[in-house]
């Protein structure tokens, strides 16, 4: 079975958890890849968000108070966000849990 191509806006982590997908599960619902694309986009914004902190975690502001840098939040909602779209299709992360989805063979 041939594996559908990676949607051109996803970079990065989005584009091999697409690939890494679509390899290991079978996902025959248009709308079950829509929410997979949703959840690689939110993976791509994770990891740029990883990118800005790790160039600076904290910062002063105007009044000499450190504060959180603002990918912080970005971050923490796009992790929330991917775990809810993978739960929504049935995908679990981690291999302890097994898969809600049927396997290709």
């Amino acid at each position: 079975m041939r594996i559908r191509p990676t949607p051109t806006h996803l970079k990065g982590e989005g584009k091999k958890f697409w690939r890494d997908t679509l390899k290991h599960y079978l996902l025959p619902d248009p709308e079950q890849r829509k929410i997979l694309e949703a959840a690689c986009g939110a993976l791509d914004e994770m990891q740029e968000a990883r990118e800005k902190i790790s160039a600076q975690s904290y910062y002063t502001d105007r009044w000499g108070q450190p504060r959180e840098h603002p990918a912080h939040k970005v971050l923490k909602d796009n992790a929330s966000l991917f775990a809810r779209l993978c739960r929504e299709i049935g995908l679990t992360i981690s291999e302890q849990e097994g898969s809600r989805m049927p396997r290709k063979y």
